[in-house]
């Protein structure tokens, strides 16, 4: 299925928005990679038959993220765990700001189903051009995935135990939705 005209809308009640994480150090093994999920955004998808007027815009609030998952580590994350990822993620690294994104160019694959999207991700008052691409499925289904790396928006990533373990600058942030619901 073809990203068709009109205007999607994503967030909670049709689309999934995940970070993903993953720990490095000598110590990593003591440590998480972590499944995040994003609790309170919304998106707009405005596909024109004019391919240089589609447009793509997201805001999320950045103290809306909650752990979903803890793979690996000694043991299994707790909810205890969950509370206190949750409590730095929101004091020391997004500060419970905003987190937007507006897109600046959309091409669209000649088949229909790719958007190659580039455009200006603001994080903690700071704007960096960011590109990814978009796919839709014969059935709706809409996936992408990004990479950012923390330390481009001034985020230095979190680390404990003097360093020894500490997350990865790289974290994936992915989106995975429904267009025919939204």
């Amino acid at each position: 299925m073809p990203f068709t005209s009109g205007t999607h809308t994503l967030g909670p009640h049709n689309a999934t928005l995940l970070v993903n994480t993953r720990r490095t150090g000598t110590a990593a093994k003591a440590g998480h990679n972590l499944t995040i999920v994003v609790t309170s955004w919304s998106g707009t998808l405005e596909v024109d038959d004019d391919p240089g007027q589609t447009r793509i815009a997201l805001s999320a609030d950045g103290a809306s993220l909650r752990v979903r998952e803890g793979r690996g580590g000694i043991q299994a994350l707790g909810e205890d765990d969950k509370a206190s990822i949750q409590q730095s993620i929101d004091d020391d690294v997004l500060k419970r700001s905003a987190i937007e994104f507006r897109s600046s160019a959309v091409e669209r694959s000649p088949d229909g189903d790719h958007l190659r999207v580039r455009g200006e991700l603001e994080l903690l008052g700071r704007s960096h051009p960011i590109a990814f691409e978009l796919t839709v499925g014969d059935d709706g289904r809409l996936a992408g995935t990004v990479t950012v790396k923390q330390s481009d928006w001034g985020i230095k990533p979190f680390s404990i135990l003097f360093g020894t373990l500490k997350v990865v600058d790289e974290v994936e942030v992915a989106v995975e939705g429904n267009l025919s619901s939204g």
